[in-house]
Parts: structure tokens; C-alpha cells; sequence
């Protein structure tokens, strides 16, 4: 029987970007085999590489073929893990998970990874990234085996986990039952999970988001990013491929196939929501963003004096477009590296501070310039909106904003949180053509010009096929559908949110 513990940190709180959140960034997974290695620092090392990709909680199950233990809680992987934790830790199978919530409430119950027991006392932890799309029949099906109550429910991994645990048996392996499990889903998932003797990982038939296989001279690594691998010094195999599953213990990798791939993986992992240092079906991310920049500089030149990123995401598409147009680089913006997520309540005073929190202007190096402003994406446009007004009350003389992907339209259902449909800038004011929408948003903002990267060339810059990605958040077109709506049309709507997604 598993234990589970947590630390008593108080309940975390973003601080206010005049309103402003950025896309979130789903969650990471990470997962080891390792035998005689410390497996719990090992994976918390790996955490640390896939804390972008949530900063909400964070958690590390480990198993030393008798029992799974899991510790967990809301916070950074620094603020939930220490040295005595990790000690406390041991096993040769460890999974982690960094989580940012889209599909069920931010309370500690729903913090990865996801514990559950079998019939026959098999302990089962769980990991995942993404989203399931059909988690209003999983949630039908567990109630009507009365695993579950569906007020007390508000994640899809807990219901998958719950699913799970009630198909293995002393005749039914838990690689079995995840074999009966995995063609039922829907939506886009990664997972990695054990129950204390075998490490196993799964992908969807989509390969909507990223998984990794890398070979440590002792056992093997599975990460949602290759950039897990390099910190805890693995050497990158291959990707999970989409719809595969693998099981490793002594024996090696088992590979099998329950759903053939058909390949949709998610457009702005390359402009965004991935490591710059990670490589994603063959694809460098910087050069990625590089070459995305390079081509927002052919799209949208304009003459100026200095090209500033907004820091960090937009720096490699400010060097492309700088490198393109022959206007200098410049790091025009200084961040703080440490501000983010905090458990300390912002005042209405820090609230008022808002960019200047995270973002300071180098007033020597824009005064009086003719400024090309390079960010990722534009959401609300509160953070644009703020961070021109500073620009301006630094000296810039003029503001020209040039934006690394087309505006942001749709919501995600495969795990992302984006706002609503309502609150995005490209959809507010009065309906009209692309150039009136964006003439809209450039006065919203307060920008001399603005530019978006058209979609076409966003897609190329990746390398990828435009039929092997999906591009739903910028062109409504959801290539694995959209999340079920039946008689529990509440319950599903609170499962998933503004959005949906785990």
C-alpha cells in the first residue's frame, strides 16, 4: 500500500500582469528505470528541465517492486522538494510530473502524479500531459461501476487512474489492462506510469505532445522533452512514437502498438510552449524559432533602429528577424528570472507595479530609438498594452510590435490553457477581415504597426508537414474533435473549464 505525503505550503497565487496570463503550458512528464541510482533526485533534476511547462504543482512517485510512494504538493519543484524528501525516496522506479491544472480545480487532490490501488492491492501511479477529450463517457462508465462520485471528480486523470486500477487482477498485468484502456481514449495524452516494478509510457495515436526515450548507462529516461534527458545525462533514443506504449524493467523496452499514428502534434510547441533547447520529430526549437523570425522579418519589414525581444520566449525569433533585416539586435528588456509563480498574496500595490515586476527597460539603449519589438504570441494584449507604455516612458520614439505566430482565435482542447474566445484580443471589437482585425488589435495595444507571422510560414519554419500538425488555436480546425457534451453537460463544462486539459 502506497503512502502519500505532503508538505503544508500554503495555496500558490500568480501575480497580475495587468490581467495578462500567457498561454499556459500544459504539464510535463517524466519517468526512470534505473536500478541503483538515486531515482528520485534523478527525476526531480528532470522536473527542473520541465518546470515550463508548469509551475502550479509538482510530485514524484517512486517504487521498489513492493510498494509505490508519492509525495507531492502545490508549488515549484524547488519549493516542494528537498534534500530530506528525496532521501526519503527510494526505489528504482521513479515518475514526476509538473503540472499547470486545465482540466480539474488547483487543489492538492488533483496534483500529480495520481495514486490508485487495484482489487488485488497492485498500487498504480499515474502522470499525464494533455488532454482527454472523451472524459464525460470515462466518468459516465466509473460511476456506473460506482468507482466513483462525480462531485468528488474534477480531473480526467483521476478517472483514467480509477479505470485503470479496477482492470488489474491477479490474471491482469497492468500492462494488460492499460492495453484495454488506451484505444478508448480520446484527445491528446502522455503518459508515464508504474506500479513499483515496471516503468511504463504511452503516447496518443495523434502524438499531439512530445515524449522522448533516452538510455542512461544504468537504465533508461522517459521525458516530454529531450531537454530532461540532457540534464540527468541520458542520451536521446528516439520518441515515443504516437500510438505506442512501452513497458521497461530488466528485461529491456517492450514496444507495442495499440492505435496506429496518425500524426497531429501541436503546432506552438515550436513557437512556444517547448524548451528552445529541446528537439521536437527531428527539429532543433531554437532554430525553429530562429527561422520563424527570419521569416516574420521577410512578412513585416518596417525601418528602424534596434530589434528588442520580450524575454525569454521572444529572443530566438529576434535574432532571426534581426539576423534577416540587417537591423541591430538588442537586449533592450531585462527580466527578473524570479518572479512567477509566488506564495505570497500580491497587494494592490504589487498589483499596480504589474510588467515592471518581471520586465525592466535598458533606457540608454531605446532612448529615442525606433524600436522592433519581437514577443511570441498576443492573447489579451494586456501585457502588450503595459509593456508599450513603458517602452514609450522610456524614451522609445516609435514602437513597431512584430509577433512570431498568427493571432491566437480559438481555445484548446488538447491541453493548453488559452483565455476564452471572449477575452482574446484578435476576437474582440467589431467582425471584419484579417487586416481590420489586426488594425484593431495594433490601436488596442497602442503599437505604431503591429505584424503577425502568417500560419503558412509559421508551418514551415517547423520542418513539419502542415498534415502532421495542429494548428486549432489559430485556424478552429480540431483535427481529433472536440470534448463530449451529454446529460452531464455540467460536470464536463466544470471538468474542463474555460478550456480543457491536464
Amino acid at each position: 500500500m502506497a503512502n502519500v505525503v505532503t508538505n503544508d505550503l500554503s495555496r500558490a497565487s500568480d501575480l497580475d500582469d495587468h490581467g495578462e496570463q500567457p498561454p499556459k503550458e500544459e504539464c510535463g512528464v517524466f519517468g526512470v528505470w534505473a536500478p541503483g541510482e538515486e531515482v528520485s533526485k534523478l527525476t526531480y533534476f528532470g522536473l527542473f528541465a520541465l518546470q515550463h511547462r508548469g509551475q502550479e504543482a509538482a510530485g514524484i512517485a517512486v517504487g521498489d517492486g513492493e510498494r509505490v510512494v508519492v509525495f507531492k504538493d502545490i508549488g515549484l519543484v524547488s519549493q516542494v522538494f528537498d534534500e530530506t524528501s528525496l532521501e526519503a525516496l527510494q526505489g528504482d522506479i521513479a515518475i514526476g510530473h509538473t503540472r499547470y491544472a486545465t482540466t480539474g480545480s488547483a487543489d492538492w487532490n488533483n496534483v500529480q502524479p495520481i495514486f490508485g490501488v487495484a482489487p488485488d492491492g497492485t498500487d498504480i501511479a499515474l502522470c499525464h500531459n494533455g488532454n482527454l477529450i472523451n472524459s464525460a463517457e470515462l466518468l459516465v462508465e466509473a460511476q456506473e461501476y460506482g468507482l466513483i462520485r462525480g462531485d468528488a471528480c474534477t480531473s480526467d486523470t483521476n478517472i483514467l487512474v480509477t479505470l485503470l486500477a479496477k482492470e488489474v487482477d491477479e490474471n491482469t498485468s497492468v500492462f494488460d489492462a492499460a492495453r484495454k484502456i488506451m484505444p478508448r481514449l480520446e484527445g491528446a495524452f502522455c503518459f508515464t506510469f508504474t506500479d513499483g516494478k515496471t516503468l511504463y509510457a504511452a503516447r496518443d495515436p495523434h502524438g499531439v505532445r512530445p515524449l522522448a526515450l533516452g538510455r542512461l548507462e544504468r537504465g533508461w529516461v522517459v521525458a516530454s522533452e529531450t531537454c530532461a534527458l540532457d540534464i540527468v545525462g541520458a542520451s536521446f533514443v528516439r520518441e515515443i512514437e504516437p500510438g505506442e506504449m512501452v513497458a521497461i524493467d530488466a528485461a529491456g523496452v517492450h514496444s507495442e502498438r495499440f492505435a496506429p499514428a496518425t500524426h497531429k502534434g501541436c503546432v506552438f510547441e515550436y513557437v512556444y510552449l517547448a524548451r528552445p533547447d529541446s528537439v521536437i520529430r527531428g527539429r532543433d526549437v531554437y532554430s525553429s524559432r530562429v527561422e520563424i523570425g527570419r521569416r516574420l522579418a521577410r512578412e513585416h519589414p518596417v525601418d528602424a533602429d534596434l530589434v528588442i525581444p520580450v524575454p525569454d520566449s521572444g529572443t530566438p525569433a529576434a535574432v532571426g528577424y534581426a539576423s534577416e533585416c540587417g537591423i541591430p539586435f538588442g537586449q533592450g528588456l531585462v527580466k527578473n528570472a524570479y518572479v512567477g509563480r509566488t506564495f505570497i498574496q500580491p497587494s494592490q500595490t504589487l498589483r499596480q507595479l504589474g510588467i515592471r515586476l518581471k520586465l525592466n527597460p535598458l533606457r540608454d539603449m531605446i532612448e529615442g530609438k525606433r524600436l522592433i519589438v519581437v514577443d511570441d504570441s498576443i492573447v489579451r494584449g494586456n501585457t502588450q498594452r503595459a509593456l508599450i507604455r513603458m517602452l514609450r516612458e522610456a524614451g522609445a520614439a516609435e514602437v513597431h510590435v512584430r509577433i512570431a505566430s498568427p493571432p491566437v482565435k480559438w481555445p484548446c482542447f488538447y491541453g493548453i490553457d488559452f483565455a476564452s474566445p471572449g477575452e482574446l484580443i484578435a476576437n474582440s471589437g467589431s467582425p471584419g477581415g484579417e487586416s481590420e482585425v489586426i488594425e484593431a488589435v495594433c490601436t488596442a495595444i497602442g503599437a505604431d504597426t503591429l505584424g503577425f507571422l502568417s500560419l503558412g510560414d509559421m508551418i514551415e519554419a517547423t520542418e513539419q508537414l502542415p498534415q502532421d500538425l495542429c494548428a486549432a488555436c489559430f485556424d478552429g480546425h480540431y483535427p481529433l474533435g472536440l470534448p463530449q457534451l451529454n446529460k452531464n453537460a455540467d460536470l464536463v463544462r466544470r471538468l474542463q473549464g474555460t478550456t480543457t486539459g491536464e
